[in-house]
Parts: C-alpha cells; structure tokens; sequence
C-alpha cells in the first residue's frame, strides 16, 4: 500500500510556520512516494474554531501549493485538492466518534466518570517505534502517573484530540503520521487505541520543532512565526518552501537553493534531522532575493503591479510600456515585494518627498550651481537616454573639477527623493526629459530654505 500521509491543523486563529512546515513535509513524502496527502480540520472545539481561521489554513496551503488529494466533493472557494475535493471537517464526523465509544464502553476498554468517558488505558509500556526520533519507551503515559486512564469524551458529549486524531487516522488508512516532536508525548495513547479497536497503528516521524535563532521557543508574536508574515510580506512561496525544507531536513551534501520538483525527488524520512531546527531570517531573505532575482518578466510585473496596488498606488494610470520599463529597473534590486512601492514609488507620483538628513547634506548652497550646471547638460544632451545622461553627468563634473558623485547624490535626491534606488541613468531616462528637468527646478527652488 502507498503511504497515505495527513495533516491536521486546529483552525484557531493562525497558521504557524512550524504547522506549515509539518503540512510540506506531509506533501513532500507523498509526492515522492506516489502517495496520498489528506487534509483535516480539526474543528470539534466549536468555542474556539471560527471560518476566518479555516480560510487562513487554506489559503496558506494554497500559497504554499500545497494541494490535497482526496475529501468531500465541494462545488465553492474551499475546493482546492484534486477534483475540486474539500478538506474533511472532524466536525462533520461526529456519528463515527460516537460509534466507536459506544463500540469501546461495549468491550469494557473504556468507561464513565463523572458524566465524560474514560480510556481505560494499558499499564504495560509501550515502545514508540519513530522513523525520526528512534524506539520511546514510556512506562504508562507521557508523565507516568498511577493512574493513567484518560478522558475520550467529555460531559458535554464532545470527543477530545486524543480520540478523534486515531479514529481519523484509523478510518482514513492513514500509514504515516508526520507531526511535531511536540505530539512525541500524545503517541502512547494514541498506540494504545489503535490497539483497543484492534488495528495496527500507523508509522510516526517526530519531526524537530522549529526555535528562535536564540534557541527559544517560537511564539506566535516572533518574527517568522506566522505564515500571513510570508504572504503579506512580499514573499514568494517557491522561497518560503525552499527555506521550510532546510527546517529540519538535510539533503546531505550542503545545497541550499532547490526547486521544487528537486526537492520532491530527494526528499525522504530517514533525512529528517533529529535536532531541533533554529529559525534564520537572513537565509530566508536571501533566498527570497536569490528566487527574486531569478523570475520571468510576466511574473515580475504581476507581483510588482499587485504590491503597488496594495500600497495604494494605482499603476494603471500610466501607459504600459512606461510601467514595465520602471519595473526592468528595479529587477534584482531588492527582495521583497512589499519594498517595492518604497523603493520605486517616485515613478508613479509627481509628489516628490525629499529625504530630510539627505536634504541637509546634498540641497545644501554650494551645490545648487552645480545641479543648474547639471540641469543644463541633461537639456543640450543630444538624445535623453542613459547613455547620453552618463556622458553629460560625467563631463560636467569634469568641468567643475568634482567627482562624479558629487553631482549623482543630490540629482537623485532631486528626481527621487532618496539616497539609493535604481541606476541614476536609467531611471532618468524612463521618468523622461519633462518629469525630470520639472523635478531639479523644484529642487533647486528649495535649496537653502
């Protein structure tokens, strides 16, 4: 049988990047063994679970691509596995909870107290056997007390984790549970029901948990910890995968920046690492640059146009080839989208803010014969491109007896409104000989005041 692998997350609140993660190792093993990726929201804690808290799990495997393959049939937004099949809801299952209670008080393994339901659990100890972590004895649960007994339903009728995750698991042939370390301490209970309905329970793999670079647990309020820092930050997912995989699996000979479809071919169990995994920001923006740098021209301006939108700016004000070809100069510049509008925004307005320490340094008096100096080349230049511009920049400051950046800084300024931004000339050449000679005038008018 081929491995049929899941992930279950809690909709409460927030995807977490350690969640995320468990879900793509879930989706790698089964890509790479031909196998079956589940979905399930575990959803019976209704006090806690809302609708905007399932989409956020969706949309963010849908971000990943990470897609399921097989769940109810759904005609809406929720369909996105193959067939247009949705996630199961644990909610919608609770006959097949309630079956096998019943099924459990009927065989004396498990019984009432005070109004909820007990597991009666074993007193043996039972070896956890984990592709991962190794053979785990534990001796009667995960904190060995005297009676280990534990509740499977409670007064108010609903069923807890520890039930629910077997019999899905159970129902659902699940082969291999690939989790957190953090479940390590559940997983001798949950072996001990799988043995109580008479099946044989299903592989584990603890993967390591996710720490700060300072080897602290990752709270929700850490950088990086929530995967809508990634989507709303600019990130690219093939990135941010890219950079998940690296959490905790090893390749084995030191490569960092993998596709994909690379990473489905070697990715495999025994890889995974037994450490726990220590979050580096750095890495992940390097490779956001590096994945960056690399897209199409399609993809580029669509990603671009939609961070200035978000920004509020609204590109299609200006003609097409205008917007691609301030675009082309920002290609490779930066490494989030979401710096985009920030670093390139001079483009797409004629309010021009003047960066105020650079204002105090560059629009300063003995400079302002300098930039008319300037201003006046750029309009005998004989062509306004960026090649003309370089020349004409150049032999003016030879002529005044200065280095060449003595005239870039505050025509930069002047045009831009900051310190650092794409090639001087090119972007001279795409704002144009008119936006450009209006914007040193303004500059100019202001020096000294």
């Amino acid at each position: 049988m081929k491995p049929r692998v899941r992930f279950a997350p809690s909709p409460t609140g927030y995807l977490h990047i350690g969640g995320a993660r468990t879900a793509l190792f879930n989706w790698l093993y089964a890509r790479h063994t031909g196998g079956t990726f589940i979905l399930r929201i575990e959803d019976t804690d209704a006090a806690r679970n809302s609708q905007e808290a399932v989409d956020v799990i969706l949309n963010g495997l849908r971000w990943l691509g990470l897609d399921w393959d097989e769940g109810p049939l759904t005609g809406d937004a929720t369909g996105a596995g193959k067939g247009n099949c949705g996630p199961y809801f644990q909610s919608q299952r609770k006959e097949n909870y309630q079956r096998r209670v019943e099924a459990l008080l009927s065989r004396g393994l498990a019984y009432e107290h005070e109004g909820a339901v007990k597991f009666k659990m074993q007193r043996e100890p039972i070896t956890i056997h984990d592709l991962v972590v190794g053979d785990v004895v534990r001796k009667l649960t995960d904190r060995e007390e005297a009676d280990p007994d534990f509740v499977i339903l409670r007064s108010d009728g609903q069923p807890v984790f520890h039930l629910v995750n077997v019999i899905d698991d159970l129902e659902m042939d699940v082969t291999h549970v690939i989790r957190g370390e953090d479940h390590l301490s559940n997983t001798a209970k949950h072996i001990a029901l799988f043995q109580a309905f008479g099946v044989k329970p299903p592989h584990y793999a603890h993967i390591p948990l996710i720490l700060n670079g300072d080897g602290t647990k990752m709270s929700k309020r850490d950088t990086g910890a929530s995967l809508t820092a990634y989507t709303e930050g600019g990130f690219l997912p093939e990135a941010v995968v890219n950079y998940l995989c690296l959490l905790g699996w090893s390749p084995k000979d030191n490569r960092e920046k993998m596709s994909r479809d690379e990473v489905v071919e070697r990715f495999d169990l025994p890889q995974i690492l037994r450490h726990n995994a220590r979050f580096d920001y750095e890495k992940l923006l390097w490779l956001q640059g590096e994945y960056a740098r690399e897209l199409g021209d399609d993809r580029f301006y669509e990603l671009a146009v939609h961070a200035f939108a978000k920004a509020g700016v609204n590109t299609n004000a200006f003609p097409l080839p205008y917007v691609k070809a301030a675009l082309d100069t920002c290609k490779g510049k930066f490494k989030l989208f979401s710096e985009l509008p920030a670093y390139a925004g001079f483009y797409f307005t004629d309010k021009i803010e003047y960066d105020v320490e650079a204002a105090k340094k560059d629009f300063v008096p003995e400079n302002k014969p300098r930039l008319e100096k300037l201003r006046d080349a750029f309009a005998a230049a004989p062509a306004f491109n960026a090649g003309a511009l370089e020349i004409a920049l150049k032999e003016t400051a030879k002529a005044l007896g200065v280095k060449a950046g003595v005239l870039v800084h505050p025509c930069r300024l002047a045009v831009t409104g900051k310190t650092s931004g794409p090639s001087l000339y090119h972007l001279l050449e795409v704002l144009g000989k008119e936006k450009v000679m209006q914007r040193i005038e303004k500059a100019l008018a202001g020096f000294g005041g």
